[in-house]
């Protein structure tokens, strides 16, 4: 049996309920939510806390959470670099390189070359990248 007791959910926290029923009603399942929405339920939870506002409508908490403390919502993992520039300090003659490449979901990739001009990275990279999807 369980003794919890309900007590009645405040009137303005059924008003964002409502509007998130909607807003989820009208969009794929998993669509971020609006900002305006997530400031909504950070104001309520100011004044109602946590719990009874993440609970109702069916938000994650920590992420209430962060957003009341006042942490970006994008705190949970460092960005990868999107671009890496190679800059040679003087073009010399190599007899041989070889530069290998690994993609983060895996992927690997490695060029060789003797005593040639470099070959055309823009391509190469481009190429690899879109095999990859």
């Amino acid at each position: 049996m369980n003794n919890k007791s309900t007590s009645p959910i405040p009137e303005s926290i059924i008003q964002l309920q409502r509007q998130l029923d909607q807003f989820r009603s009208t969009q794929p399942h998993r669509t971020r939510l609006p900002e305006s929405l997530w400031q909504a339920a950070v104001e309520l939870a100011r004044v109602h806390g946590l719990h009874p506002v993440a609970q109702p409508l069916r938000l994650d908490y920590m992420g209430l959470k962060r957003r009341l403390e006042g942490l970006p919502a994008a705190q949970k993992k460092a960005a990868a670099p999107a671009f890496v520039e190679l800059i040679a300090a003087h073009p010399t003659a190599v007899a041989e390189c070889v530069i290998e490449f690994e993609s983060s979901i895996g992927g690997k990739m490695r060029i060789q070359w003797k005593n040639s001009s470099a070959p055309d990275w823009a391509t190469l990279l481009r190429a690899w990248r879109e095999a990859e999807r």
